[in-house]
């Protein structure tokens, strides 16, 4: 997730073990004539399945085995958590160069997380929600903003039924790009956008949320959650308060009330 430049050597990823029945299984696919990695983590029955997609370079380093050579980001280092609570995961591996700086908001890569979200529908046979942090957001952002609304009842349709956008980057730095280059009017899906008020990152000043909001003007319905805290850390890097270092917890709990609600909304 580091937004701004380097923050400090990754920490390799040992693979948090997997509850009982959660299954995690390598992908190597091909889009866009490119290879592209992918894991999966699953539970049994999963109600839905969250595309993560990682900020900074992008590349999380998928090993065969599904252990990761650079495990730090929020949305990485969390997926046994969301997988307890009932939800599928997918994390893609930064494809071609390794480094998708720069890359995120271009009608190429908004393709590319299309058919990152019709491969996990395809998969499960559940709702996508994509999901973005820090310079991620802007992938997911793009990626919902191209893709048809995807309707909530379990079926197999490989379309976009959410957008989370966590600590958006919205301003531009090193990268040259931000969530308002993703054309957010498009977006035709509910959107939740989390911000932690104590993110020193200058990339991506909490209160620019509201912003952001009002610049989804086509979406059904936003949310804004404000969280507070974590442990201090380098501003812009995974571990600290920008990518929720010691408020995992709340932050998990939040962006999975909000999905449940939504699949609950989709039911009646």
């Amino acid at each position: 997730m580091l937004a701004a430049g380097a923050a400090g050597p990754p920490r390799a990823d040992p693979a948090p073990a997997p509850a009982a029945g959660v299954a995690s299984a390598v992908h190597d696919l091909s889009i866009q004539g490119r290879a592209q990695r992918v894991v999966l983590v699953a539970p049994p029955a999963p109600r839905a399945v969250l595309v993560m997609l990682p900020g900074g370079a992008g590349n999380v380093g998928i090993r065969p085995d599904g252990t990761l050579a650079r495990g730090d980001n929020f949305l990485v280092r969390t997926r046994a958590q969301f997988a307890a609570r009932g939800f599928a995961v997918l994390i893609p591996d930064a494809a071609g160069t390794g480094n998708l700086r720069g890359r995120r908001r271009t009608p190429a890569y908004g393709d590319v997380v299309r058919a990152l979200a019709a491969f996990a529908g395809k998969q499960t046979g559940r709702p996508v929600f994509l999901v973005g942090t820090s310079q991620g957001a802007i992938a997911a952002a793009n990626g919902a903003a191209r893709a048809p609304a995807g309707q909530m009842t379990g079926q197999i349709t490989g379309e976009v039924a959410g957008l989370v956008l966590t600590e958006a980057v919205s301003v531009l730095g090193g990268s040259r790009e931000s969530v308002y280059d993703a054309d957010l009017a498009a977006v035709r899906v509910p959107v939740l956008i989390l911000a932690n008020r104590d993110d020193a990152c200058p990339v991506s000043p909490p209160a620019q949320a509201p912003k952001i909001a009002a610049a989804l003007s086509g979406a059904p319905s936003v949310t804004v959650e404000e969280v507070a805290g974590g442990r201090p850390g380098k501003p812009c890097g995974a571990l600290s308060p920008h990518g929720y270092l010691g408020i995992e917890d709340e932050v998990v709990g939040l962006i999975s009330a909000w999905i449940d609600a939504r699949l609950a909304a989709s039911a009646r």
